[in-house]
């Protein structure tokens, strides 16, 4: 058996643990003859019986954060991982929930010199409701839960997804989660006001946490600026914008929705550009020139309301002019390997300024 083919194993034994036969009628009805005289069962029967089975499996991760009977059995087995390899000691709350996906504040164990983490946990198929992302695939390999390339495994998978089955689904889900794992490695090597990746798991990624022992630090759009320090920030957000363009890279879902905001004493107001599951790449995607825009659009949107003058027009045209080129596609490969860089220490990299048109 092939490391690929030990890969496609483990999504189906996902498949099985979250019962996928709910949601996939095809699959349904041919595995019916298999099940005799099982009485049918509500979902919310399903999903009690699932977190009744998984509730013993966690052997000693016990969380000052109590997690809902639903809920228990997928985030435990989800973070399990991190606990295991020494990472956290703890989930100690929640502080951000979604549709797709969750974020925790978790103790940090000592050895990473860090008091918390944040672990952004994806939600299974059963609560989650992916969004529409073909406009953001385009260029993008299929990325397996090591955050290498699908390679001759790819095809079967495109197929999955494009039949919506729920091997389909969950490989696209963790193809998703690894383009977020790995353009937040890249970006924060570059220098990149984004958080510091630390882990991933099959279904979560573990980064470094903003904000303090009480409150996450918050998201943009609920903060009102002095002008001044609305001109600073927003000279910073397009620093990273510039930045990512240069990595090849565009956030695919920038707003001040995705931008957190944490005043310390010993900085300051500094931003930090979260989620980037959606990330897609400047030069094989021909909507890069749209997502581009509508990202500033929406950036220029919450900035204006703050008194910040924005000229998106010449914004958009002076980076495009200056980073836009396309790629040869025998360069694909090339662009990609860009992507797959391991992680280096950080520690003493020289901040890189970068002059910007505003």
């Amino acid at each position: 058996m092939t490391d690929q083919d030990s890969y496609i194993d483990e999504y189906e034994v996902y498949e099985e643990l979250f019962n996928p036969l709910r949601i996939d009628r095809q699959a349904h009805r041919r595995r019916r003859l298999r099940v005799k005289h099982v009485a049918k069962r509500s979902p919310g029967q399903v999903i009690a019986e699932l977190a009744d089975e998984t509730s013993g499996l966690e052997g000693g991760f016990d969380t000052t954060y109590q997690p809902s009977r639903y809920e228990k059995g997928w985030l435990l087995s989800s973070l399990r991982a991190f606990y295991d390899q020494g990472l956290i000691t703890d989930v100690l709350a929640l502080v951000k929930g979604g549709k797709e996906a969750s974020v925790y504040r978790c103790a940090a164990h000592p050895a990473t010199g860090m008091a918390f983490l944040a672990a952004k946990v994806y939600r299974p198929r059963m609560f989650r409701n992916l969004r529409n992302d073909a406009m953001y695939r385009q260029g993008r390999e299929i990325l397996m839960p090591d955050g290498r390339p699908a390679g001759r495994q790819a095809d079967r998978i495109r197929h999955a997804i494009r039949n919506k089955t729920a091997f389909g689904t969950q490989a696209q889900h963790t193809s998703w989660l690894m383009y977020e794992h790995m353009a937040l490695e890249r970006l924060h090597q570059a220098g990149a006001a984004v958080p510091r990746p630390v882990a991933a798991s099959e279904n979560a990624v573990l980064m470094s946490y903003h904000g303090d022992a009480q409150v996450a630090a918050p998201t943009l759009n609920t903060v009102s600026l002095e002008r001044d320090e609305a001109e600073r920030l927003f000279r910073e957000v397009l620093r990273n914008v510039e930045l990512m363009l240069q990595e090849g890279l565009i956030h695919g879902d920038l707003s001040a929705y995705n931008i957190l905001y944490w005043v310390s004493a010993d900085t300051g107001g500094e931003i930090t550009i979260i989620d980037f599951p959606q990330v897609t790449d400047l030069h094989t995607n021909n909507k890069a020139r749209f997502i581009l825009e509508r990202d500033l659009q929406r950036t220029c949107d919450y900035f204006v309301q703050q008194g910040v003058p924005c000229d998106l027009t010449a914004i958009v045209d002076d980076l495009w002019a200056r980073y836009g080129q396309t790629i040869d596609p025998d360069d694909l490969m090339a662009d990609l390997s860009r992507l797959m860089v391991p992680p280096r220490d950080l520690m003493g990299r020289e901040e890189e300024t970068l002059e910007l048109r505003v």
